[in-house]
């Protein structure tokens, strides 16, 4: 994963992820998994996420995707691909 903070107009993951994972702790907090409750957390985390991304007011197109599971030992696998101009694009996790 590359980090392209130096750069004026670059990609900055570590304030994307930061962003992320404020919305995750305000949204799901310490609360068990509750599969009653995954479809309403995944949509307002997509939606909080968004949110805090585009009021860092930079000039990017987000993708924001969430799978919320519970702990049982089952793994998760999932792939994508993306095309990207390397100095200016980047990704966070």
């Amino acid at each position: 994963m590359e980090e392209f903070s130096g750069e004026e107009g670059s990609f900055n993951s570590e304030e994307a992820s930061n962003s992320v994972k404020e919305c995750i702790q305000s949204i799901i907090g310490e609360e068990s998994y509750r599969q009653d409750t995954v479809n309403q957390w995944t949509a307002k985390i997509v939606e909080q996420a968004l949110t805090l991304l585009v009021k860092q007011t930079k000039s990017y197109k987000y993708i924001v995707s969430c799978a919320v599971m519970q702990k049982s030992g089952a793994g998760l696998h999932t792939a994508n691909s993306c095309y990207w101009d390397t100095v200016t694009d980047g990704v966070s996790s």
